[in-house]
């Protein structure tokens, strides 16, 4: 068959890639760093069939516009390929150079994020560590809403965030990846310059926490020992209080009571009194009837 004939049955593509084409950047071989059973649901679904026929690097741009609507690796009770992850298994038999996959992170992805997700997956898949590091981690800054669909049901992600799984974890969209050696790893090697975060130096920002910390608590116990102060005066001056109005209220029972023991007093000296001139009277009454 002439080399220009496109083939409908993707098999022959499963069958000699990597006898007769190019390994992967990484040196893996693109026909299969899916897993078989994914390649197969694939191979077998309609929408390769379909619209995954005769499509060049160009086409690919129209296809994810037109169809990708969401993120994900199979979906659904049937385990159905989503359009994402045939265009991905599209590209790995397309093998795009450097200047397509630009175009496509660059200006294509700033118009169209799921172009630039499904970029981000194949340079994931096909590169190496040093260029995955160095091409990814720029679109951690990226805070665009992205829709994932998995077997459990849709769910709302962010690029950044699908650009970190793809950094550090081993499975994303049903697709086990290599395993990558760690950024520090490459580091060491000299591979890879040390990551500047946006933020700024982490060590920088933990001083300063740590002093903002600091001074936070100095600040509380601080309102903390002149809240305990006022309420010390607030106390004393209670007490103040208290003991002026016991000492009042005991002045007043005293006069109170000696009130009534003078009043008490009194009266028996009236009482005294009239029982004496009752007395009187009826001892000058006995005299006269004995007189008479």
């Amino acid at each position: 068959m002439p080399p220009d004939t496109h083939r409908a049955d993707e098999r022959r593509f499963l069958d000699e890639r990597g006898s007769s084409a190019a390994l992967a950047p990484n040196g893996l071989n693109p026909a299969t760093i899916m897993e078989k059973a994914v390649r197969e649901r694939i191979v077998d679904s309609y929408f390769w069939k379909e619209q995954c026929f005769g499509v060049n690097e160009a086409d690919i741009v129209d296809r994810v516009v037109a169809h990708v609507s969401f993120i994900g690796g199979t979906y659904g009770d049937a385990q159905k390929p989503s359009p994402f992850l045939c265009l991905a298994f599209k590209l790995l038999q397309l093998a795009p150079d450097d200047d397509v996959i630009d175009a496509y992170l660059a200006h294509g992805g700033e118009k169209f994020k799921y172009l630039r997700a499904l970029a981000c997956f194949y340079v994931r898949l096909t590169r190496k560590a040093e260029r995955v590091f160095e091409i990814l981690e720029p679109f951690l800054s990226d805070k665009r809403k992205l829709r994932r669909r998995g077997r459990a049901g849709a769910k709302l992600t962010f690029v950044d965030e699908f650009v970190d799984e793809l950094l550090t974890k081993d499975r994303v969209c049903a697709t086990s990846l290599w395993q990558m050696p760690k950024r520090e790893i490459l580091e060491d090697l000299d591979l890879l310059e040390p990551r500047v975060s946006p933020l700024g130096d982490i060590e920088d920002l933990l001083e300063e926490d740590e002093d903002e910390g600091r001074g936070e608590d100095e600040d509380a116990s601080g309102r903390e020992n002149g809240v305990h102060g006022d309420r010390d005066e607030e106390e004393g001056e209670i007490e103040d209080r208290r003991r002026g109005r016991s000492s009042s209220t005991g002045y007043s029972e005293r006069d109170r009571r000696s009130s009534r023991g003078r009043s008490s007093s009194g009266d028996r000296m009236d009482v005294d009194r009239r029982v004496r001139s009752d007395r009187s009277r009826s001892g000058s009454r006995g005299r006269r009837s004995y007189s008479r």
